[in-house]
């Protein structure tokens, strides 16, 4: 049974992805770099915002696969990095330049407008934090945090640059998956808070 579900929801946004690249495809296909490039972007942006999302729901996420969460998590989290390191690489590989990986301080606009640039140095720091969570137990969050930052200069860079956001379709999806993502920083932030308190008053309780 439990199988049966971690097939149906692989299955589902395996599905969702081959749709959106089928879009991509239909946008545009005469170049096959920008077409690579393009599809990079689109589906890491999709495995990390959905690692992203589950951050929400981490005992719904371990009940209903019946796995460990980080496991889980760490599936989309790994797909995402590769898709969206690859992502510059082709890009500068296409181009001779690389230039692609450096943030562009020439002026807010064009800040923003390469905002993937950002989001991929911001993306390895937060992956950073992970790696040395045992040596920085008491900060190291805030740093994984930073992936929220990341997925904002990631949407807005697609939104300002993105061939593939020309597609109403692509622009609502995407969007609205960023619009996911905040809604569940905005959940977990509370789901924090309601433990905090929770244990503020127990140990009111524990000593009075």
């Amino acid at each position: 049974m439990v199988l049966r579900k971690e097939i149906a929801f692989f299955s589902a946004i395996i599905v969702f992805a081959l749709v959106v690249s089928l879009v991509t495809f239909a946008v545009e296909y005469s170049n096959p770099w920008n077409l690579t490039v393009r599809l990079l972007a689109l589906n890491g942006f999709i495995a990390l915002s959905i690692a992203a999302i589950m951050t929400a729901f981490l005992k719904e996420i371990t009940l209903f696969f019946k796995k460990p969460f980080t496991r889980v998590h760490h599936y989309f989290a790994a797909a995402g990095l590769v898709f969206i390191t690859l992502h510059p690489i082709t890009l500068a590989i296409q181009y001779l330049n690389p230039a692609v990986f450096l943030p562009n301080l020439g002026s807010l606009y064009l800040f923003l407008f390469f905002g993937g640039r950002q989001a991929l140095i911001i993306i390895y720091i937060a992956f950073a934090a992970v790696l040395l969570r045992r040596k920085m137990m008491a900060y190291w969050r805030p740093f994984h945090s930073l992936m929220y930052v990341a997925l904002f200069f990631g949407i807005v860079h697609a939104d300002l640059s993105g061939t593939d956001f020309s597609n109403i379709a692509i622009l609502v999806v995407y969007n609205g998956l960023f619009l996911a993502v905040l809604t569940a920083f905005i959940l977990k932030r509370w789901q924090f808070y309601r433990v905090k308190a929770r244990q503020k008053k127990l140990n009111l309780k524990q000593t009075s």
